[in-house]
């Protein structure tokens, strides 16, 4: 087995680019590890409380800006994109319909950690068997790593004004995952920012989350909001969250880049029937067991019963005003008293779920008998006098 003196550095790159698409990425590139052009930026976005209730991202600060201090040794990071846009995705009509569950599309399938750290595993190995003094280390979200500046050094896209990577011949519809090694392999060429003076992300945003370009306030993003914030969603934010139960897509869906997306042949991220343009009202029924067995190997699990209880009341609160969503509150709100197992974060969005219907049947109430009294004066002004 060659040694990394001997070895053509060059060739391994390549071949490292054509052992990642085997096993099912859809583009490689290698970075060097310097992105101290990141730590002001990244540093300020700390320091103005961005990051909310993350507090690992607090925690290890600009480490996550220097992979050579995550990894020690690290010299190159191999960035893989695979894409997950599943067929038959049906994005605008889950929106538009109130009574219907949206789960963002990266999530209706199988656990994308999983899927993409084995495969980087499985690269790391084959080049492992080409270079006997590789040491490297897979990532998924696993740790401090800047992924984003990564893959945009990588070549794989430019980070787009929504903090996302975008490819000019696909889109965004796809995840990241990083391998660190400490070989010095051949660099790629960076990406060039292709967004222009599009501003369609940032219109689009129900929170308006993205505070300025390139500059997202975690604390105001839905994803956020439905996923990483444990507590109670403050109530300023509800009404804007609409029937998004887990994610949210909409930055995606404007950003004009998307239609060259590509439909995913990996089935793992195809949607899971029961996830999939699901009522609010029967996602809202299971039982925290169901919830268990459903999400197994789903990325939804990880938030729990309680917060997926939580979202789904949020969404039915904003849905159109309906008995039965009143009754499968109320039928909730009954269970966590009478069991003495009442979550008071849950219990407070199911009354204020409640609170949003009676209103909207208030607000029904009163229409209908406007038109009822315009209907009388329309009948009454085309009656004969003696009538």
């Amino acid at each position: 087995m060659p040694s990394i003196n001997t070895l053509d550095l060059y060739q391994l790159a390549e071949n490292i680019k054509a052992w990642g698409k085997a096993l099912g990425f859809q583009q490689v590139g290698i970075c060097d590890v310097d992105l101290t052009r990141h730590e002001q930026g990244l540093q300020e976005w700390l320091d103005n409380g961005y990051a909310g209730e993350m507090g690992y991202m607090v925690e290890h600060g600009l480490k996550r800006a220097r992979p050579a201090e995550l990894i020690p040794g690290t010299l190159r990071v191999i960035s893989a994109r695979m894409d997950y846009l599943p067929p038959n995705a049906n994005f605008a009509k889950s929106l538009k319909s109130n009574d219907q569950a949206y789960v963002s599309r990266y999530a209706q399938g199988r656990d994308y950690h999983k899927v993409l750290r084995n495969r980087l595993k499985k690269l790391g190995e084959k080049i492992r068997l080409e270079c006997a003094e590789l040491n490297f280390r897979p990532f998924v979200d696993s740790a401090p790593v800047l992924e984003h500046a990564l893959a945009e050094k990588a070549g794989i896209g430019w980070t787009g004004k929504h903090s996302l990577t975008i490819n000019e011949q696909a889109g965004s519809w796809f995840f990241l995952g990083e391998l660190f090694v400490d070989i010095p392999l051949p660099v790629d060429q960076p990406a060039s920012n292709q967004c222009g003076s599009c501003s369609a992300c940032i219109t689009i945003c129900p929170t308006q989350a993205i505070v300025e370009p390139y500059v997202v306030d975690a604390r105001r993003c839905i994803s956020y909001l439905t996923i990483e914030l444990k507590g109670a969603i403050p109530e300023e934010f509800r009404p804007l969250i609409g029937n998004r139960v887990y994610g949210c897509d909409d930055c995606q869906l404007i950003c004009p880049w998307n239609r060259f997306a590509k439909i995913t042949d990996e089935h793992d991220f195809h949607p899971r029937a029961h996830l999939s343009n699901q009522k609010l009202v029967s996602l809202f029924a299971w039982t925290e067991q169901e919830f268990l067995k459903k999400t197994e190997g789903s990325p939804i699990r990880r938030i729990g019963f309680q917060r997926w209880q939580r979202n789904i009341a949020v969404g039915l609160g904003n849905a159109a005003f309906d008995q039965a969503i009143v009754d499968a509150l109320n039928h909730r709100l009954n269970e966590l008293r009478e069991t003495k197992e009442a979550d008071k974060m849950v219990a407070e969005h199911i009354e204020w779920a409640i609170t949003q219907q009676q209103n909207k049947a208030s607000q029904q109430g009163e229409q209908n008998k406007r038109l009822t009294q315009r209907l009388i004066r329309s009948v009454e002004k085309g009656l004969p006098r003696d009538a």
